[in-house]
């Protein structure tokens, strides 16, 4: 029963982050600019975290001067995903944004290979070829549907990726042993001030604060800044870290079917089909891995 609840939290936290593109590209439709847009967010994440966390007395235990400010820099990373996101679906469809953005899981493996020393294993370098195979027909390179937009756009796309791979991979090495609540919000404070230098010209224009940037912004922080931490707190311990990144991956085709149906976005059948063999990839390297790791283990007890 745990297992199951824990699953469920998982997938639900993930498919909230997939909506966040609707909100994003509502807010453009409504004239906002990526620096109002991504000052009320922050704001608005900001307070609910911080409100979560004194509400729930998270434990401040294991902080110092020194973790705080890593664990605020690692949340810099977040606040530059979101600006290179949001700001890649100002040139985009949001279905080929979220595409350019999921590269963050190959590009994760290239960090641990090049900061941690951790060679990847041959179902890892499968899977990368996969998911760029799945990449070649997902952007719709084939009907040339790409052709004559923005290549800012692209650069946005590609660079959300890297800072997205950036946070989970410092994330997992700063400050693990503080409150998961007491981080995020710290986290969030980072990304806040961030944001708040990089748009500090966009400032007097959010005030006074209008009912739509206000409702995009609602929409983008809950579902992208809120819920899915929220959701992933409490289902991640429950199962392991391989199939909770299986789960997370579901974030995909939620976010191409919402872009699909709600903005009205065409996703060719290509596309869909480019779609899968990244979904495929990222369970063949989560449980090909672990096949392997069993295999490995079974010839040492062999031989022993």
């Amino acid at each position: 029963m745990k297992l199951n609840k824990g699953i469920l939290f998982i997938l639900l936290g993930a498919s909230f982050f997939g909506f966040t593109p609707i909100f994003a590209k509502l807010g453009f439709g409504y004239g906002y600019s990526l620096g109002q847009i991504n000052i009320v967010q922050m704001s608005i994440s900001f307070i609910l975290l911080w409100s979560f966390t004194l509400m729930k007395r998270s434990s401040f235990k294991g902080l110092t001067k020194k973790n705080v400010l890593q664990v605020m820099v690692t949340g810099c990373f977040i606040g530059l995903t979101s600006i290179f996101y949001y700001g890649s679906m100002q040139y985009l469809p949001a279905s080929l944004a979220i595409i350019l953005m999921f590269q963050f899981v190959w590009i994760g493996i290239i960090l641990e290979w090049v900061f941690s020393k951790i060679k990847p294993a041959p179902t890892t370098i499968i899977s990368i070829i996969l998911i760029l195979i799945g990449v070649f027909f997902a952007s719709n390179v084939l009907d040339g549907d790409i052709q004559g937009l923005p290549i800012k756009g692209f650069i946005f796309g590609i660079l959300s990726a890297f800072t997205y791979a950036g946070f989970i991979f410092f994330s997992g090495k700063v400050a693990v042993e503080v409150d998961a609540w007491t981080r995020s919000s710290l986290m969030v404070t980072g990304s806040t001030i961030l944001v708040f230098i990089l748009f500090i010209r966009d400032i007097p224009s959010v005030l006074p604060l209008e009912q739509n940037l206000l409702t995009t912004a609602v929409g983008v922080s809950l579902f992208g800044a809120v819920l899915p931490p929220l959701f992933f707190a409490v289902g991640a311990p429950l199962v392991s870290g391989g199939f909770a990144n299986i789960l997370t991956s579901i974030e995909l085709p939620i976010a191409i079917l919402s872009a699909s149906i709600i903005l009205s976005e065409t996703v060719t059948p290509l596309q869909w089909l480019g779609t899968v063999i990244i979904l495929l990839a990222i369970a063949f390297n989560e449980v090909g891995s672990n096949i392997f790791k069993v295999k490995k283990h079974k010839k040492q007890g062999l031989h022993s």
